[in-house]
């Protein structure tokens, strides 16, 4: 596969901090257009603070990276909305609105990142819920709903502004095999058909059936399978 010039994602010496510890340090790695990367470690290792410092939940106070041509270092908070419509978060535990259906669940986030015609708003939805096999899903509420199925309505939501990425914090942790198996597949399709993916997981034998370059949170550091080898195992 072919990537052009500018990252999607770019960090240059970077350090992530959870509250005022510093839990990894000269981060360096860039994710292309396009490229499907997992994100792998221990529990405890830094993997949910590195998403949440790309999708600037926490702040970038040491050194330099860019998600979707938005700098990171001393982003303002104003531009944070802008930043998160070109991107899609997919978050393990669902985060739906359970006091409405799953048409207005979405709605909600096109409102927020400014759409407002209301012809435009009810196709955008059909569109990504026939995208992700749910088409009838739109008048039902979240707990009328499998867990694979509200994973695949949280994936629906993610894909609303059309991201260049989707940072997916273990997808399929909470589900079944059989129905991880269907996620993967769809993230699969999302990806071949041009958006870039950094998944972090547990599941190893998601890793052994879909290989794919992995960045593993060790010892406060970040190793990429594309520059150096290293063990899966001894990050379960």
């Amino acid at each position: 596969m072919s990537f052009s010039t500018t990252p999607v994602v770019s960090s240059r010496d970077v350090a992530v901090y959870q509250d005022v510890n510093t839990v990894l340090s000269g981060v360096n790695f860039d994710i292309e257009k396009g490229e499907f990367v997992y994100l792998v470690g221990r529990t405890g290792s830094g993997k949910s603070s590195l998403l949440k410092t790309l999708y600037a939940d926490l702040p970038l106070l040491t050194g330099i990276a860019s998600v979707a041509d938005y700098k990171l270092t001393k982003l303002p908070r104003k531009q944070v909305p802008y930043l998160r419509r070109k991107i899609g978060i997919i978050f393990q535990d669902f985060q739906l609105l359970l006091d409405r259906s799953i048409a207005e669940n979405l709605t909600f986030v096109l409102r927020a990142t400014g759409w407002k015609d209301k012809s435009k708003v009810k196709q955008r939805i059909s569109e990504v819920l026939m995208r992700v096999g749910l088409d009838a899903a739109a008048g039902k509420m979240p707990h009328q709903l499998s867990g694979g199925e509200q994973q695949r309505i949280v994936i629906a939501r993610a894909l609303l502004n059309e991201p260049v990425i989707l940072f997916a914090d273990e997808p399929t942790g909470n589900l079944d095999p059989m129905v991880a198996e269907g996620i993967m597949k769809l993230f699969q399709e999302i990806n071949n058909s041009g958006t870039a993916i950094l998944m972090a997981t547990h599941n190893y034998e998601i890793i052994n059936r879909y290989p794919k370059r992995v960045l593993k949170c060790e010892n406060g550091k970040v190793l990429d399978s594309k520059v150096q080898e290293f063990s899966l195992i001894s990050s379960y």
